[in-house]
């Protein structure tokens, strides 16, 4: 049987995912929305429905602040290597 490291690395990946912060976030959220509805608690329905499109929030602001952060180091690498082109055409 031949071992995938890829598929491993997907399973470990989609693992992540399931038990990362913004699920743990949002499960609280379903949570506290659900109890309050129940038992008739406006506290837990307000932290509810406050804490369920803060994560999908969260999860917007952070995928935007990753893809800014690495198209800003693939300008600096690209800046770089023309600084580079540059000081070989003036050292010839």
């Amino acid at each position: 049987m031949q071992h995938d490291d890829q598929k491993e690395l997907q399973e470990a990946s989609l693992v992540g995912r399931i038990f990362s912060l913004e699920v743990a976030l949002f499960l609280m959220g379903v949570a506290s929305l659900i109890y309050g509805l129940m038992n008739h608690i406006e506290s837990n329905i307000f932290f509810g429905i406050l804490i369920i499109p803060g994560v999908f929030i969260l999860h917007k602001v952070k995928k935007k602040d990753w893809k800014a952060h690495w198209a800003e180091l693939e300008e600096q690498k690209r800046r770089e290597q023309e600084r580079e082109e540059e000081r070989r055409r003036g050292g010839n």
